[in-house]
């Protein structure tokens, strides 16, 4: 069964966005700084990178994520991923002849446990990954979420969208592996349930 595993970078203080996000500035004010491992990618990066996006299967993220990417977030007619399929948590799903890459995105009304039934029975062997903080707060209040990677970026942002603010907790967590590059820390726990 898919393991569902929330990846994102993270500044020093807790951020995964700078403050005054909009379309234009996803990350929001300074918050380029998180990706710097993407953008100019060390090989213990690339190396890691290259894992993860072989070993997804299935894509979970928010609507306010896929609406700052316009619909298509620069990703041209796929997803973050390319063709992964993308199941986006919504209330209200946008109009179907809005939708850039209908056959890449899925929109679940229905709560955070079902999107993750759909995208994980999607995904097969593959992971289930996550996409943003809204989304990875559900799931891991929901008792849903199998790993945490946190790409910790050297930076302190001082303010914007904090990955923890709304999770809940206490949450035990099994540290499994830490990559250290020279743009990142890359930190990946086991949440114990």
């Amino acid at each position: 069964m898919s393991k569902v595993i929330a990846g994102i970078s993270m500044s020093l203080d807790g951020f995964v966005t700078g403050p005054d996000v909009t379309r234009e500035h996803q990350l929001g004010a300074g918050g380029e700084a998180l990706h710097q491992w993407l953008r100019d990618p060390h090989p213990l990066d690339s190396e890691l990178l290259a894992g993860m996006r072989d070993g997804a299967g299935a894509i979970l993220m928010g609507r306010r994520s896929y609406d700052l990417a316009g619909g298509d977030g620069g990703w041209g007619d796929g997803g973050p991923a390319g063709q992964v399929p993308c199941f986006v948590l919504t209330h209200k799903p946008p109009a179907t002849e809005t939708v850039r890459a209908p056959s890449v995105f899925t929109f679940v009304t229905g709560g955070i446990h079902d999107a993750v039934e759909q995208a994980r029975a999607v995904a097969g062997d593959k992971v289930t990954a996550v996409h943003g903080a809204s989304a990875a707060q559900q799931c891991l209040a929901a008792g849903l979420l199998d790993e945490i990677q946190i790409h910790l970026a050297p930076v302190l942002l001082g303010s914007g969208t904090r990955l923890f603010e709304r999770a809940g907790g206490p949450f035990r967590l099994e540290r499994v592996q830490v990559v250290d590059s020279p743009n990142a820390t890359h930190l990946r726990f086991k949440v114990i349930r």
